[in-house]
């Protein structure tokens, strides 16, 4: 075989495997090792937060090698089916924390409520002082919860539902990264009162976070998003209609 048939037979054998979801369930599994490994050597500093670097980076090697988003997804999407799975399991925690839990109902019950009203509330005023519309208020209102319940939401309340469904993202990652940084500098040790505050602010990416810190940490965030999701489908008509 010379070189230029050899060539042609590795082209060929790229092709192939960027059309199977070996591609992208593979691309996504080594940078997400990479970034965890990288977040550790560097003392699990903020800005390198495994999930913030597995995103960038991967869209980094999908923009330089002009692979579509579509074809990733090939694979990707038998990742984002596991999203189910992932989330049922943070009820193993939760079970392990439930004396804590049951001690601490009327405190969480409220902590979690304030929260997710100040979440709701101040984003809808911040659209309004910046000159939005009503459709954008109710688009930025949910952003706090997951990207289902902000997307049905939005779509109740007149917002923009492509929108809504990458508000959550942006929010859960940005609280991934920035919510330890900020509960650390204002001496927040609890770990009970460091999950809620994850949880609410920054849904299931932050909750990921969370769980890193440790099991109890991990356990109080996942009931936050768990309570902080139901509160945000009940709440922000209410909200939407108090601040129009």
């Amino acid at each position: 075989m010379n070189a230029a048939e050899l060539t042609d037979s590795l082209a060929e054998a790229w092709d192939a495997l960027l059309h199977t979801p070996l591609f992208g369930i593979a691309l996504t599994l080594a940078v997400a090792v990479l970034s965890r490994r990288l977040w550790l050597a560097a003392r699990q500093t903020a800005l390198l937060t495994p999930v913030l670097v597995t995103i960038v980076l991967v869209a980094a090697f999908l923009a330089l090698t002009g692979i579509d988003y579509e074809t990733y997804m090939i694979g990707g999407s038998y990742l984002t089916f596991l999203l189910g799975p992932a989330t049922v399991a943070l009820a193993v925690p939760l079970y392990r924390a439930g004396p804590d839990i049951r001690k601490l109902l009327l405190p969480v019950a409220v902590g979690v409520t304030v929260g997710s009203l100040t979440a709701m509330v101040s984003a809808v005023l911040i659209v309004r002082l910046m000159g939005g519309n009503a459709a954008l208020a109710a688009t930025f209102a949910p952003k706090s919860a997951t990207t289902p319940i902000a997307m049905a939401v939005a779509d109740a309340g007149g917002g923009i539902v492509s929108l809504a469904a990458v508000l959550p993202v942006l929010t859960g990652v940005l609280g991934a990264v920035f919510a330890p940084w900020l509960l650390d500098r204002l001496r927040v040790r609890d770990p009970r009162v460091r999950g809620l505050a994850i949880g609410v602010s920054s849904h299931g990416i932050g909750t990921a976070r969370a769980l890193a810190e440790g099991p109890k940490t991990g356990a109080f965030s996942a009931l936050a998003m768990a309570c902080s999701g139901v509160l945000t489908a009940l709440l922000a008509p209410l909200v939407l209609a108090m601040t129009g």
